[in-house]
């Protein structure tokens, strides 16, 4: 071959650049930008060679078979688990419980980052427990010309970055990266072909090869807090419970339609026409006890008034794709004021990991107290030796007359404290869909959220600015029109007062008990 074509036996040898420094650091990100062939891949592994402790993202293994929490900071609590994959765009209670390998690809790369994440987080503690609590140095810098740099100890290395992935959730990702960066003083190193998700990754440094031959081109950016440059592109519309309908298999609760809406509103991008999320407004329940305390009092033993004033979030809904980048917030930020109440409430067991309400301009008001009863009934079932989270718990209720008595009768008894319905009602349920009533009912209390229209919300998150999406679908004004009633199909027009929502299993009567 080599003497028909005329070619040198000798190892070819080309000049991709020469030596690069570049500063990195906590909160920094260095992008390395060109076509194939330029040498990305070589730069990236050159720094990993120099700094032994960096983790590349890419090669980091998820265990098959393996529940997607258990993957992520398996030495550190599950909350600090939680936290780091809903900052990952993770944040969805039924993928937690997924094994890996059932992931699809842009899942899997979230996982992926998110236990990266966790191994140079956990380092970096370490780290500053050696020095004494003395952070990284950000002026340091790494050479790719030899080892001599005095760069931190952990880097993390990311190699052909989304490529492959749809560019929507390729754009998610590069904002999810930068605001780990920012907000957890990660130090991101970054390899990727083309240049359209420079305005998400916000680089620090832009170092682009294959620009002239043997040189590196590198050029330092500001880094400026904004939104994901998607938001510019969405539309907030009233909807219906058929743009819900699209999105249920999403929700952790699966397929079950919420009860007694009043509104809904749907995030579209206006090109496409795709719709990218839903948040669900209704009926409040009768009762809570924070409500009752945020309030004063006003809305006891007063149904009128309650349906006349307060509406309560009972769905809220975002496309796996762009999860993680502050559009959930910005939904809800901008539907409040268009639900036509003064007062707008949420229960949400999510609020103990993802303060997302709280950004969005709702007030957090507590956790809602578990109903007295309750402790008396879980003591009752460990006398049965019955576990309600054991694996075959719909077994036992099957098996043991007793055991289906306790979980009935809880059941019939928050039937009747938010519905009026009870025990007949309860006793039509199957054994699977009791233990999950009754699972519900013992699962970690809500966090009671409020929002007040005669209160400016303050904007917490410097990496979404509500400004950025259009209300309208066609860009001709900036301001939604007047609030549109979504009928509920197949339910009577008019307000109710009790609701039937997962959000309230910790609905109590005025005495804290569930009677």
């Amino acid at each position: 071959m080599a003497i028909r074509f005329g070619l040198s036996l000798e190892p070819r040898v080309r000049d991709l650049f020469g030596p690069i420094d570049v500063p990195v650091g906590p909160g920094r990100i260095i992008l390395f930008s060109g076509p194939s062939g330029t040498g990305k891949s070589t730069a990236l592994s050159a720094i990993a060679a120099e700094r032994k402790n960096a983790v590349d993202v890419g090669s980091t293994r998820l265990p098959d078979g393996t529940a997607l929490v258990d993957t992520v900071a398996p030495g550190r609590p599950l909350d600090a688990a939680l936290r780091l994959l809903t900052a990952c765009g993770l944040g969805e209670a039924g993928l937690w419980l997924q094994p890996c390998h059932s992931l699809s690809e842009g899942e899997r790369f979230r996982a992926r980052l998110a236990r990266a994440v966790g191994a140079v987080s956990d380092r970096q503690h370490s780290d500053r427990d050696l020095a004494n609590g003395e952070g990284l140095d950000r002026d340091a810098s790494v050479s790719l010309e030899s080892p001599s740099g005095t760069a931190p100890t952990n880097v993390l290395i990311i190699d052909e970055f989304c490529s492959g992935l749809h560019r929507r959730c390729a754009q998610a990702l590069a904002y999810n990266v930068r605001r780990l960066a920012t907000q957890r003083g990660l130090c991101a190193i970054v390899a990727a072909a083309d240049d359209d998700l420079v305005s998400d990754l916000q680089p620090d440094t832009l170092v682009r090869l294959g620009v002239q031959p043997a040189r590196a081109v590198i050029e330092a950016r500001r880094v400026r807090p904004r939104g994901i440059s998607l938001a510019r592109r969405l539309s907030v519309r009233p909807g219906s419970l058929d743009d819900y309908a699209v999105f249920a298999q999403m929700h952790y609760r699966g397929g079950s339609t919420p009860a007694l809406v009043d509104k809904v509103f749907v995030l579209r991008h206006r090109a496409s026409r795709e719709l990218l999320g839903v948040v669900v407004y209704g009926y409040g329940p009768m009762e809570l006890a924070l409500r009752n305390s945020a309030t004063g009092g006003a809305f006891v033993r007063n149904p009128q008034r309650l349906n006349r004033e307060v509406r309560i979030l009972r769905r809220l809904v975002i496309h796996p794709d762009v999860r993680g980048c502050g559009l959930a917030q910005l939904l809800v930020r901008r539907t409040l004021p268009l639900v036509g109440t003064p007062l707008v409430e949420c229960l949400a067991t999510m609020g103990h990991v993802n303060p997302v309400f709280e950004k969005a301009g709702m007030a957090r008001i507590g956790v809602c107290p578990p109903p007295a009863r309750l402790a008396s009934v879980l003591a009752r079932l460990r006398e049965l030796r019955a576990d309600p989270l054991a694996i075959d718990f719909v077994d036992q209720v099957c098996r043991a007359p007793a055991v289906r008595q306790v979980v009935t009768a809880t059941v019939a008894a928050w039937y009747r404290a938010t519905t009026g319905a009870g025990d007949a009602r309860a006793a039509r349920k199957s054994p699977q869909r009791l233990v999950q009533l009754f699972r519900g009912l013992v699962a970690a209390p809500p966090v009671y959220y409020l929002w007040r229209r005669d209160v400016p919300a303050k904007h917490t998150d410097d990496y979404t600015s509500p400004q950025t999406c259009r209300a309208s679908s066609d860009g001709e004004r900036d301001s939604l029109p007047p609030p549109v009633r979504a009928a509920r199909r197949g339910a009577p027009p008019g307000p109710a007062c009790h609701a039937q929502s997962r959000h309230d299993v910790i609905t109590e009567s005025r005495s804290g008990d569930l009677r």
